[in-house]
C-alpha cells in the first residue's frame, strides 16, 4: 500500500510506516539494515527499481532523498517535507521511503533522515549521481558504516577516480569496481590454473569507463608490472590479456556477454561474463559492510600514474615511466600503468 504526506514531518512518517505495517498485517520489522539513496527526480525510478530488486536478498528499509529545486526565492527559503510511504508488496521485501525535500530541507537532509532509521541496524548510503567529493564527510554519509558511489555517472570518471583515491575512508566503495568482480575473479583462476610469472597486461575497453581503469591498477598493483590501457568501442570491458612465461592469457567479451578464456596448451573456453544490472551490484554491495582494502589498493595505485602512449618514450628512455596526464586527455587512447612499487604488491 502507499500513503502520501505532504508537508510532514519525520514523527509522521514513522506514524504512518507503523500503521502501514499493521495495515498489511506484518507488525513486526525483519529488515536488515537501513539502505539510503541519494538521487534526483529524473534517476528516482530506475535507482528505487534497482533496490526493491536487491531487498530480495537483502530486506532493508530504502530512504530515497531527492533534492528538489525552488524555482523562485521565496520557495528557496521556505523549508518542505512530502513523502510517500510503501509498504507491503508496494515495498519489494521491505519498506520504502521516498523523501521530497524542498528549500532549506535540502541542507539539512540528515536530520531528516535520523529518526527514520532502523535502530540497532547499519545504514548504507547510495548516491546513483552527484555523489560528494568526500563521502565520508558528507552528513549523510558520516551517518553510514558503508558508502557507495559510481563514478560511471560522473561528467569525468577517470577524474572522479582521482577524486576518490584523495578521500578515500575505509567504507567507501563504487559500483565501477563492483562491475569487474567477475573479470577479477576469472583472471584469478586463470592464473591458478596455470602457475606462472606474468610480465605484462593488457586492459581493452571503452574510453570513459572507469571499470577499465580499476581493472588495470588492480593488475598492476597487484603483479607489480606493466598494464597497457587500451580503448575500444565496447561495449565495456572488452578484453585483458597477459603474457606470461608460459605464454598469453587471454579474456575475450566482444559483445558484453560471452566471454573465451584462451591459455597456452588449453582448449578455449567459453565463459559466460554478462555485463550486471544495477540490481545485482547493489545486492553484492549490501553482502559486506566491511572495509574493501583491495578496492583502496587498487584504487591509490592512483590515474595520475596512467600516461598517454602516444607519448609514451622509447624503451630505455627515463622518461618512459612518467605516466602523467591520461586522466587529463579525453582523447587519449591508450594509457600505460608504469610498474608498480614492490610495497603496492603487499
Amino acid at each position: 500500500m502507499k500513503i502520501d504526506l505532504t508537508e510532514t514531518t519525520a514523527s509522521k512518517i514513522n506514524k504512518a510506516l507503523v500503521e502501514g505495517r499493521r495495515a498489511v498485517g506484518t507488525p513486526a520489522i525483519g529488515m536488515v539494515l537501513t539502505l539510503v539513496i541519494v538521487t534526483d527526480e529524473e534517476n528516482a525510478y530506475d535507482a528505487l527499481k534497482a533496490a526493491n530488486e536487491a531487498s530480495r536478498e537483502h530486506p532493508s528499509r530504502t530512504l530515497v532523498v531527492i533534492k528538489r529545486v525552488s524555482r523562485s526565492p521565496r520557495d528557496r527559503a521556505k523549508a518542505r517535507l512530502d513523502a510517500e510511504v510503501r509498504v507491503g508488496t508496494d515495498a519489494g521485501t521491505g519498506e520504502t521511503v521516498i523523501l521530497r525535500l524542498y528549500g532549506e530541507a535540502i541542507d539539512h537532509a540528515q536530520s531528516v533522515v535520523l529518526p527514520l532509521l532502523l535502530p540497532d541496524a547499519p545504514v548504507v548510503v547510495w548516491w546513483a549521481v552527484n555523489a560528494p567529493l568526500d563521502p565520508a564527510k558528507d552528513p549523510l554519509g558520516a551517518l553510514a558504516q558503508r558508502r557507495v558511489t559510481d563514478a560511471y555517472a560522473a561528467e569525468q570518471p577517470v577524474r572522479e577516480l582521482t577524486a576518490r583515491a584523495e578521500t578515500y575512508t575505509p567504507g567507501d566503495t563504487d559500483l565501477s569496481w563492483t562491475r569487474i568482480t567477475p573479470w577479477r575473479s576469472m583472471l584469478a583462476a586463470a592464473l591458478d590454473q596455470a602457475p606462472c610469472t606474468v610480465t605484462s597486461a593488457e586492459v581493452e575497453g571503452e574510453e570513459f569507463n572507469p571499470s577499465c581503469e580499476l581493472l588495470a591498477m588492480w593488475l598492476a598493483g597487484r603483479l607489480n608490472v606493466p598494464v597497457t590501457r587500451k580503448v575500444s568501442a565496447g561495449p565495456g570491458l572488452t578484453a585483458v590479456r597477459m603474457e606470461s612465461s608460459g605464454g598469453s592469457i587471454v579474456l575475450d567479451r566482444p559483445d558484453g556477454s560471452l566471454a573465451t578464456l584462451s591459455m597456452r596448451n588449453q582448449p578455449d573456453r567459453a565463459v559466460a561474463l554478462k555485463r550486471r544490472e544495477t540490481s545485482e551490484l547493489l545486492a553484492e554491495e549490501l553482502r559486506r559492510l566491511d572495509p574493501d582494502d583491495i578496492y583502496a589498493g587498487a584504487l591509490k595505485f592512483g590515474v595520475d600514474r596512467l600516461g598517454d602512449a602516444s607519448d609514451e618514450p622509447a624503451a630505455g628512455d627515463p622518461a618512459a615511466d612518467a605516466g602523467e596526464g591520461a586522466a587529463d586527455k579525453p582523447a587519449a587512447k591508450k594509457a600505460t600503468a608504469k610498474p608498480a612499487k614492490k610495497a603496492a604488491a603487499k
